[in-house]
């Protein structure tokens, strides 16, 4: 007869997938319970360090690690160029904006050039964590970026996270109380999916993921020169969200085209569906500002025709990589069911 802790250890199991199971539960029952005295098996439970093993190895066998079953093996595919795609995104803001704030300080008449230093200058505890939010840890991208490119893990997941805290400064700042927008919780959420996708599927077993199509520093060279020039030509006029979705609909066209000349095939269903979520992640963003100033909230300067037009080629282009990559994963898992059971994972 089964005791408590054991049903309990069971129970805990029982995040992890059915394949996985299937092959390591008894093995890893009797190690857990060999700690034990008989006596003693009604009347514990398992740690809180046990329990947070189990739930990271639930992540890491659901992320697509060396013979995993098809459709975790898709969905670990997925998250990860969902992350580069996502951190190549956030690294190119991050750049094209600093090099655009440094021209501008350059050039800016003596009197605005003042006002934009005063602005900075408050040595107060809130000030200075602004501070530091708004010009250290945002080069946490760029870490991040760079990490991932040279295959260094545990640099990439710290970096991503050290870069995901200033949004959530955003929200907590006090300046913001009561003035919080649509805009700012889509880029914090943006942020850190971005950064939980970094941490869940670039584990020590995933497979290597490069970019598809370019190396690492033209990608981010290339990204950052289109969102330079979608800044300035949309000069006077202020768009937040427009050089993100820019940049997407490029990346969208140019899948549509590499699909057709099947040059991507050998990275699909898990290249559309990571476009597909990024395109959501930026049209989330794009839509919150688009109801920022449609309730008012925003410069009066935006260009909303083209706004409008961008935002209809994104869930466009949305449309057909989700609506492909869906439909390519369920091939994928129907033409692996060998796999799908676990059967066939020693």
């Amino acid at each position: 007869m089964s005791s408590l802790l054991e049903k309990r250890y069971r129970l805990v199991l029982r995040m992890l997938p059915r394949s996985y199971r299937e092959r390591r539960e008894e093995e890893m029952v009797d190690t857990y319970l060999e700690e034990f005295d008989e006596d003693a098996l009604d009347e514990v439970r398992p740690s809180l360090s046990e329990v947070a093993s189990i739930a990271a190895l639930a992540v890491r066998t659901r992320m697509g690690s060396a013979g995993a079953p098809a459709r975790y093996a898709v969905a670990g595919a997925t998250v990860r160029l969902f992350a580069l795609l996502s951190i190549l995104i956030h690294a190119g803001r991050l750049l094209t904006n600093n090099a655009i704030t440094v021209a501008w300080m350059a050039g800016a008449p003596v009197e605005d050039r003042r006002m934009y230093l005063q602005s900075l200058d408050d040595f107060s505890l809130t000030g200075i964590i602004g501070s530091i939010c708004q010009w250290v840890l945002p080069l946490g991208w760029v870490v991040a970026y760079a990490a991932l490119a040279r295959d260094r893990r545990r640099a990439a997941r710290v970096a991503a996270i050290v870069a995901a805290v200033p949004f959530v400064w955003t929200i907590v700042d006090p300046r913001w109380f009561g003035g919080l927008s649509g805009f700012d919780i889509a880029t914090t959420a943006f942020a850190w999916l971005t950064a939980l996708a970094v941490c869940c599927g670039f584990h020590d077993d995933a497979p290597a993921t490069r970019l598809p199509l370019a190396p690492p520093g033209l990608a981010l060279m290339t990204v950052c020169v289109l969102m330079g020039l979608w800044n300035v030509s949309m000069t006077p006029s202020v768009d937040f969200a427009g050089p993100e979705v820019s940049i997407w609909c490029v990346a969208g066209l140019l899948w549509c085209v590499a699909r057709a000349r099947r040059e991507v095939a050998a990275l699909e269903p898990p290249l559309s569906l990571a476009l597909a979520l990024v395109g959501v992640a930026v049209l989330a963003e794009r839509m919150s500002q688009i109801g920022l100033i449609m309730d008012g909230g925003g410069l009066g300067e935006e260009p909303m025709p083209v706004m409008w037009g961008q935002t209809a080629l994104a869930v466009l282009l949305v449309g057909i990589t989700g609506v492909s990559g869906a439909l390519a994963a369920r091939r994928v898992t129907r033409e692996d069911p060998a796999r799908e059971t676990g059967s066939a994972v020693g």
